[in-house]
């Protein structure tokens, strides 16, 4: 009997050790938050191959690091927080996580009502997104808009440069990080030229794909091959900046 019984204490014993170090090991994981708009935000299936550079970055990083995709199609700085998607996130956000911030594609366009932000106000939704996440001791990285594909006379027009621009004073006045999305992604699209930079986004002809019978031509959203451009243009700004997250990429 005595046997038996110590038997049973090792045992929950041990249960009890490895479920609490489970439990640290999962605390010690890196969270990475991605919030913005649809550029970014995964899919439902019947949207693919439609993709945001969000999905394929969550393969860049080892198991130390697991990646929130909190970024919804639509959505912009006002939309985002009025919704309480801003609150989910500081529900659980923690010291030493980081939040990626990349809105401007609906905040600039005044014909979306409840989503348009004046220049003025996108500022301060922008700000408080920082300020929210460094009162949590979490990394706050600020990134401009990627680019839509907006050629003129062979020229890539800059459909974003007012936001991102507010962004980049943001960045400054709050010195925090900052990934200039919208100036490499244009330098992509730039080099891919007119036609070759067609095969980044959205573009099905009619019978192609059984999710659009009619085809598709959308030069604001990415396809397999775009997404994950964009989201290496993303990796490639983590390093540049060299923060600690660097030290958490696979290495192959």
């Amino acid at each position: 009997m005595v046997d038996w019984r110590l038997g049973k204490l090792q045992f929950f014993t041990i249960l009890f050790i490895t479920l609490l170090g489970f439990g640290f090991a999962q605390e010690e994981k890196t969270v990475i938050y991605l919030i913005g708009d649809s550029t970014c935000a995964d899919k439902n299936p019947e949207a693919f191959p439609e993709m945001g550079w969000g999905t394929p970055f969550k393969t860049f990083f080892n198991a130390s690091v697991h990646i929130e995709n909190r970024a919804k199609n639509g959505r912009s700085t006002k939309s985002f927080l009025e919704e309480g998607r801003w609150d989910d996130v500081l529900s659980t956000l923690k010291k030493d996580d980081y939040v990626f911030i990349q809105f401007g594609h609906n905040d600039e366009v005044k014909s979306k009502v409840g989503r348009y932000t004046t220049p003025e106000e996108f500022k301060t939704n922008l700000k408080k997104y920082v300020k929210d996440s460094q009162e949590k001791k979490a990394n706050p990285i600020l990134l401009t808009p990627v680019s839509r594909r907006s050629f003129e006379n062979g020229e890539l027009t800059d459909t974003h440069q007012q936001y991102a621009q507010l962004v980049r004073e943001v960045a400054q006045e709050e010195q925090v990080p900052l990934i200039d999305m919208t100036r490499k992604s244009m330098d992509l699209l730039e080099k891919w030229g007119v036609q070759k930079s067609e095969l980044l986004f959205h573009h099905l002809s009619p019978g192609e794909h059984p999710n659009y019978p009619n085809g598709r031509k959308d030069n604001t959203h990415f396809n397999e091959l775009g997404a994950r451009k964009m989201a290496q243009l993303v990796l490639q700004g983590v390093r540049e900046l060299k923060i600690p997250l660097e030290d958490q990429i696979l290495k192959r």
